[in-house]
């Protein structure tokens, strides 16, 4: 394995229950990481440790908590710390969002507070509680999964989740700084639109899918097990052992083409039913987001009162 190998390593991995969760830890322990992981979920946790350990033979230890609860977050690497003895990796990938589409009129306080809790909070809980140690140990890696929608606006996501990961990607390039000459790396990936079990219903339910394809340049949506394993194995290893402060946009294309209309041969089968210029995506109504209420993995808040 090489610059790659994680042999000797513990890696501590938030929202390690579900979705990138399970491609995140599973590449470490590949590379021979030994992996704690936390979320809410024990019996989810348990779920993945014990494929963990029968796929890649690691140690593996589970931690319930609340990324947003300061006392669970240091319980968590307290825990992590004395049965490990040290914390070498932090990934950051706890999240929810809000997939409602709501304008932003219409939208609460409560929804909005409660995601900047857990997606940008959380982050800084697990960074305030491993930083000194990797500090004091003199060496650490620190990513931090943020969104390609943390760099700019958009016309179909709500304010908060842009707030949120966009002060993640502020916070990974401050920290980057002050902690490089401790040699303390912190780096953020920005995936763009993966299928993962809290953006599903926007590609099976909403059948977006058709319309983000024909707006990222590499003209499909992205997948966890192929796209984001080496980024995360990358910024995890000695590989990039001089990166830091940096986010990696893994987004087929979106941020390079920011601001620019891609406008695409016309015989493309989904473009005759997608067109590109002057099709703005329409966000839905209140009325149409009833059979979302309940069961979606990252939504977990009531409408608005008085809708």
């Amino acid at each position: 394995m090489g610059m790659f190998d994680l042999s000797g390593k513990v890696a501590l991995v938030t929202g390690g229950s579900m979705g990138l969760g399970l491609t995140f830890t599973d590449v470490l322990a590949e590379h021979g990481a030994d992996i704690a992981i936390t979320a809410r979920s024990a019996e989810l946790l348990e779920e993945n440790a014990k494929g963990l350990r029968e796929r890649h033979g690691r140690t593996v230890t589970c931690h319930p908590g609340d990324v947003t609860d300061e006392n669970d977050v240091k319980r968590v690497v307290a825990e992590t710390l004395e049965q490990h003895g040290r914390i070498d990796i932090l990934v950051n990938n706890a999240g929810i969002s809000d997939l409602r589409g709501l304008p932003s009129e219409w939208s609460d306080h409560e929804t909005f507070r409660r995601v900047v809790d857990v997606d940008l909070f959380g982050v800084w809980a697990f960074m305030r509680e491993c930083g000194p140690h990797m500090l004091e140990r003199g060496s650490g890696s620190v990513i931090n999964i943020s969104s390609i929608l943390g760099s700019g606006g958009s016309e179909f996501v709500n304010p908060w989740y842009v707030a949120a990961k966009g002060a993640v990607l502020q916070m990974t390039k401050h920290l980057g700084v002050e902690w490089a000459d401790r040699n303390v790396r912190v780096n953020a990936i920005a995936p763009a639109y993966f299928v993962t079990d809290m953006t599903r219903p926007l590609f099976e339910m909403l059948g977006m899918a058709p319309w983000i394809e024909s707006r990222t340049p590499m003209r499909r949506l992205g997948d966890p097990e192929t796209d984001l394993r080496g980024p995360l194995l990358f910024l995890a290893s000695d590989a990039a052992s001089y990166v830091t402060g940096h986010t990696l946009f893994v987004d087929g294309g979106w941020e390079a083409s920011r601001g620019a209309w891609q406008i695409t041969p016309s015989h493309f089968s989904w473009n005759k039913d997608y067109p590109q210029a002057g099709q703005p995506y329409q966000g839905i109504v209140p009325n149409e987001f009833e059979q979302w209420k309940t069961g979606i993995p990252g939504i977990h808040y009531p409408m608005p009162s008085g809708m």
